[in-house]
């Protein structure tokens, strides 16, 4: 399953329950005539409701995000965004995220919804890297001398040995034997797919990793845009369906 499709999966399951909650404290509600459980439903339905509009959006954010063109693009915004749909489901892992985004950060030339694809590869493997749960930390900062601006993943989990940095972006390279207990990753196309699509950007990714000290992924994107943008955004077009294809590809067979 591709990271989008994890986050469908992920986000629907999540609306359900939202839903769930608020029938269930409505049936309460209605069941009960003293004030006491009735203000307690009508918080909880409260509560459940003020997360369905962070749900909402923040798919809406994402569909905002699909324009084919580069556009200045605020970094803040698409990880405050992901975050939103993918929170329960680092919570159900047992990993607590730290964030430091800086202040007055720049906005980038970017195609958005291609940058949030990346940005959610990179958690979904930091969730994976961390089956006992751990820390996640995202950090998002200005380079004033290169004109660009870095965003950064970082896991503290089980790390890579030198050979499979070595590796890590190769199609097809996966250090995953399989699905995981969830039944997603697996097929060693994610890591390509975005090396080529930041590249496509004008930018660059780099990991740094030890062995049970964890990974830290960095992407710097430029704040202007690059020459040729309209064969860059072929190239990412051309990387994704290439990707989505070889997803499909694999799983059947």
């Amino acid at each position: 399953m591709t990271a989008l499709g994890e986050l469908v999966s992920t986000t629907t399951h999540e609306f359900n329950n939202v839903l769930m909650t608020i029938m269930n404290y409505a049936k309460m509600g209605m069941r009960y005539d003293d004030k006491e459980t009735r203000d307690k439903a009508f918080d909880k339905i409260n509560q459940a409701s003020n997360r369905a509009v962070k749900i909402t959006n923040s798919v809406l954010g994402m569909a905002r995000n699909r324009s084919e063109h580069f556009e200045q693009t605020d970094l803040k915004r698409i990880i405050d965004e992901t975050m939103v749909l993918l929170e329960r489901e680092l919570q159900k892992y047992r990993i607590s995220v730290e964030m430091d985004l800086g202040e007055n950060v720049a906005e980038v030339s970017a195609i958005g919804n291609q940058v949030q694809q990346v940005l959610l590869n990179l958690l979904i493997n930091a969730r994976q890297a961390m089956p006992d749960g751990g820390r996640l930390l995202i950090k998002l900062k200005n380079d004033e001398v290169s004109k660009s601006v870095h965003l950064s993943v970082r896991d503290f989990g089980t790390g890579m040995t030198d050979e499979t940095m070595r590796k890590i972006f190769e199609p097809y390279y996966s250090t995953k034997e399989g699905p995981d207990e969830s039944g997603k990753g697996g097929t060693g196309l994610g890591l390509a797919a975005c090396k080529n699509i930041i590249e496509a950007h004008g930018g660059k990714i780099r990991v740094e990793s030890a062995i049970g000290k964890g990974t830290n992924f960095t992407i710097k994107l430029p704040v202007e845009q690059q020459k040729s943008p309209v064969c860059s955004a072929r190239g990412i077009a051309g990387t994704m369906s290439q990707m989505n294809a070889g997803v499909s590809a694999v799983s059947q067979s």
